[in-house]
């Protein structure tokens, strides 16, 4: 960097530089001061002579040329921070907007009326891919730290730049990448007892609906059916919710030819499995 500073300087501006006391990184902080000021890619000979000679000499030259190298710097530093920090001030004043003000929390109450603002229901799944993003813990429930990671991620520091940002991020959950996290989260998403390890069939079939019924519509609607129908089971666990995944991505349907029941399946998918073929039959 310094090689290529004096090169582009040229023999008349490195002999003025030999001449005095400043370091190579302080000249070039200088000139890259002066273009960040101007906008321009050109710095004039005087105008640089004029500060190397200001610089040059004993103690006090050094104390300015100290001086103008830390204010430089901070000239640098401050930019991207002072933005960063109305990012989050607005990103704070629109959570501020739904926010219980006794609990510091967006709470149901104030989802409803965010989804309301953003003109999507409270069941879309997006609303649920938007807990996903700011990693919430609690379902219905959003903390100002979780509703700043989410935001800011998207950024989105406005009601209508979230908005905006909804389709990208269901495209963006979408891919089989993230796919597979997202439905491990909207598992997890409704456990809302402490130490609570399953979910009630009915609102098994409901989720299944809306995280999985735009992408396997045929599948869900058959294992929706079949939990509704049957005695077995009255709630379902992490296992056997990854399980249907796992149906889903890789058995041919309705075929299900690849189905092995002698596999690590859980119980719960041999007897959907068995009770469709005698459907089928």
């Amino acid at each position: 960097m310094v090689f290529a500073m004096q090169q582009s300087l040229g023999k008349r501006w490195c002999k003025l530089l030999a001449s005095c006391t400043l370091t190579w990184p302080e000249v070039e902080i200088h000139i890259k001061r002066l273009r960040y000021q101007s906008s321009v890619a050109q710095i004039s000979f005087p105008h640089l002579e004029a500060f190397v000679r200001g610089g040059g000499g004993g103690g006090a030259s050094k104390k300015k040329s100290d001086s103008i190298t830390s204010s430089t710097t901070d000239l640098f530093r401050s930019g991207p921070s002072k933005a960063t920090s109305k990012e989050m001030d607005r990103i704070d004043h629109l959570f501020n907007q739904y926010a219980n003000t006794s609990s510091n929390l967006i709470d149901p109450e104030g989802i409803e009326e965010l989804c309301s603002n953003l003109e999507v229901p409270h069941t879309d799944i997006r609303i649920l891919m938007l807990a996903w993003k700011m990693k919430a813990e609690k379902q219905g429930y959003f903390t100002q730290e979780e509703w700043r990671r989410g935001l800011k991620a998207l950024r989105a520091d406005t009601l209508s730049k979230l908005k905006k940002a909804l389709p990208e991020l269901e495209k963006e959950v979408r891919r089989q990448s993230n796919f597979a996290d997202f439905y491990a989260y909207a598992f997890r998403y409704c456990l809302t007892e402490e130490k609570q390890k399953s979910i009630d069939i009915e609102t098994i079939c409901q989720l299944l609906d809306i995280v999985m019924g735009s992408t396997f519509r045929a599948q869900v609607d058959y294992f929706v059916e079949y939990l509704k129908i049957q005695n077995d089971y009255k709630v379902i666990n992490m296992d056997q919710w990854m399980g249907f995944y796992r149906f889903c991505n890789e058995i041919s349907f309705p075929e299900m030819t690849e189905y092995n029941p002698e596999l690590a399946w859980p119980l719960v998918l041999d007897s959907f499995v068995e009770w469709i073929s005698e459907k089928q039959a």
